[in-house]
């Protein structure tokens, strides 16, 4: 599927995602960068769709990033255009050009308004968008569009991952079946700050774009903003959540059915977020970083990233090392509120260091056998609070230097 080899963390399958009422899908080759390979997702959404996003924080935002937030009011979508193999990032004017250009070209293929169409492009950064090879294309997808091709969507949006993400879901509400799912890529660039990461969600529920968008900020802090790769925040972070309404189950604030359908779609984008640190370029390990104890959840989850993204823990992890010491490095430079003498360290669930010094009775060997698995789990307790959050990541190779250096070849 990519010319990278297949991370050895990679589910052994692509889930089935079943039909959404009023989604339809369709992909195509437009020779974007890559020959033989689909690099162009079109999906189509019914009348009525609502919308959500959240994106980058990036200063340097790509062209479909700003887009996306000046339609994002409107609340409205009816179709969502993806391409891979070019970012459409620091591309000026002519960036600006190749969205605007797309965008006129759907509208007069789909006959949609303008600010229903959501753009998002990943891949290199700086190079100028052919955005005339979309347009070629678009005819051919909104002509081919079927309700079942969520796999060859998955596909379309890859760059450098090594396997495509999907993830499904189904609640019932009001006896009522609802679908939600999703599908992402990310390999590297992983910080999210809202990496090259984009994931896009669809529903059948019915569900108010205001209420839409604060339970995606919701299930956004706990997974995509709950993962790293390597520190680095893509300029193009992008996640968007579509609801159709087509099953016919509507969905309030504050109600148990909002509270039904918000426990799915936390669910969901953990398992996607989760797919994308196994994707990590290199990636040989998935470590699960739990921390608790801390001032608040927003602390943890800052204490857990700086575990996270150091590479220091990252290359001890991939050199099978249990050096703690290196977590404990971590926790303290992470600026939260920590107190060295309540600290409490863990992994693979053997209790190594409390009260701000190594346990006498420590015995180094069950540790020693967890590093060498590929699922490492660290835990630390602060020791001040409530506050807790768990973070995902991966370990650091030399893989991930043979990609970076390759990428633009």
């Amino acid at each position: 599927m990519g010319k990278y080899a297949r991370s050895p963390l990679a589910p052994e399958s692509l889930p089935v995602l079943p039909p959404i009422a009023g989604v339809t899908i369709a992909t195509a080759q437009a020779a974007i960068r890559y020959a033989n390979r689909t690099d162009v997702l079109l999906v189509s959404l019914a009348q009525g769709t609502t919308a959500a996003g959240v994106f980058t924080r990036s200063k340097a935002p790509s062209a479909p990033v700003d887009w996306c937030r000046s339609i994002l009011s409107a609340g409205k979508a009816r179709a969502l255009i993806v391409n891979s193999g070019n970012a459409n990032a620091f591309t000026g004017r002519r960036g600006v050009e190749a969205v605007e250009g797309t965008v006129a070209a759907a509208t007069a293929v789909m006959g949609y308004e303008e600010d229903s169409i959501y753009l998002a492009s990943t891949g290199v950064i700086g190079e100028p968008l052919d955005y005339t090879k979309i347009e070629k294309v678009l005819p051919l997808l909104y002509a081919s569009r079927s309700e079942e091709r969520w796999a060859e969507a998955a596909a379309a949006i890859m760059t450098t991952d090594t396997f495509p993400k999907a993830a499904t879901r189904e609640v019932v509400i009001g006896g009522k079946k609802v679908t939600i799912n999703g599908i992402a890529k990310g390999s590297g660039m992983i910080a999210p700050d809202m990496a090259t990461m984009l994931a896009f969600i669809f529903t059948d529920a019915e569900i108010a774009a205001p209420l839409l968008q604060t339970m995606l900020q919701q299930s956004n802090a706990k997974s995509f903003n709950s993962i790293t790769v390597d520190g680095d925040t893509s300029t193009s972070d992008t996640a968007l959540l579509f609801a159709t309404g087509k099953s016919g189950a509507a969905i309030a604030h504050a109600t148990p059915e909002h509270a039904l359908f918000q426990t799915a779609l936390d669910s969901l984008m953990i398992e996607l977020a989760k797919l994308v640190a196994m994707d990590g370029e290199g990636a040989q390990k998935l470590i699960t970083i739990t921390v608790k104890g801390a001032e608040s959840d927003d602390a943890a989850r800052r204490i857990g990233l700086t575990i996270g993204n150091s590479p220091l823990v990252k290359t001890a992890i991939a050199g099978e090392d249990a050096n703690w010491g290196r977590v404990v490095a971590a926790v303290g430079k992470s600026g939260e509120l920590v107190d060295r003498d309540k600290l409490t360290i863990a992994m693979g669930g053997v209790v190594i260091a409390k009260d701000g010094e190594r346990v006498e009775e420590y015995d180094e060997a069950p540790v020693a056998a967890h590093m060498k698995t590929r699922d490492i789990h660290i835990d630390v307790n602060i020791g001040l609070g409530t506050g807790e959050a768990t973070v995902w990541s991966c370990d650091l190779t030399h893989g991930y230097i043979d990609i970076n250096a390759d990428y633009r070849s």
